[in-house]
């Protein structure tokens, strides 16, 4: 079950995001406290972003109000800020938040193509540097905090700057998860909050699902069918936390 929760979390981040909609809960079902179970979430995924950079490092580059080195400095601080949130939250407040933060990654995630069209088609979108670095720093710190759907919030937040290359989005999206989470997971180290003999097996299969999907999904321009399985799984788990 664990490597194939790792398989299939690589895989789906590679594609938008939402892994966590499935390591997370396997996790929990297996008897790891919350916090510990979303400590080693976050752990186990960084080496799938690591892998999925690597398979777009022709695409990433600059095109919004922000240039890349500002990006990096504000994913960085933005996730040690979220770990060190997730640090001082007792497990039972932190179970308690669980369905709620599925949920919101959910109904973000599904509605993200609508807003996305919504704010080409009026024009919306953040122009100053400033309010982008603000908008940017509150999507690390909520993945550094619970990485859970940060995938298609970053998708989105990167949208509302003024990217349009899906292929370069998804590039600059698992970098910057890579930097926020590298640093969140040696905030856990600290607060010894991994449980290591879950996420090593998680995370080898991780890099195998994320590296192999993504130069799939590079050669594929509609990816509908996979998100709507993103948001399907997404909805299940949500229902599952809400009436555990």
């Amino acid at each position: 079950m664990i490597v194939c929760a790792g398989l299939l979390c690589g895989a789906l981040n590679a594609i938008a995001g939402g892994g966590t909609f499935v390591t997370l809960p396997v996790l929990v079902w297996l008897g790891i406290p919350p916090v510990v179970a979303n400590a080693t979430a976050t752990t186990m995924a960084v080496p799938g972003y690591f892998a999925s950079v690597w398979a777009y490092r022709h695409d990433i580059r600059a095109e919004g109000t922000l240039p890349l080195g500002s990006i990096f400095v504000v994913a960085a601080i933005g996730g040690v800020l979220g770990a060190a949130l997730l640090v001082v939250t007792s497990p039972d407040a932190f179970l308690a938040l669980v369905p709620w933060l599925l949920l919101t990654a959910t109904l973000l995630f599904a509605s993200a193509p609508r807003l996305q069209r919504l704010s080409e088609a009026s024009g919306i979108g953040i122009r100053s540097a400033g309010v982008a670095a603000i908008v940017l720093l509150l999507v690390a710190t909520y993945g550094g905090y619970f990485n859970g759907g940060l995938g298609i919030i970053m998708l989105a937040a990167l949208s509302l700057q003024g990217y349009r290359n899906l292929h370069g989005m998804n590039g600059l999206k698992s970098l910057l998860a890579s930097i926020l989470s590298t640093l969140s997971v040696v905030t856990f180290m600290t607060a010894d909050l991994i449980a290591w003999e879950s996420a090593i097996p998680m995370a080898l299969a991780n890099i195998c699902g994320a590296y192999i999907t993504s130069r799939f999904v590079r050669r594929i321009e509609r990816i509908d069918i996979l998100r709507l399985v993103i948001v399907v799984i997404g909805g299940a788990m949500t229902v599952a936390f809400f009436v555990a």
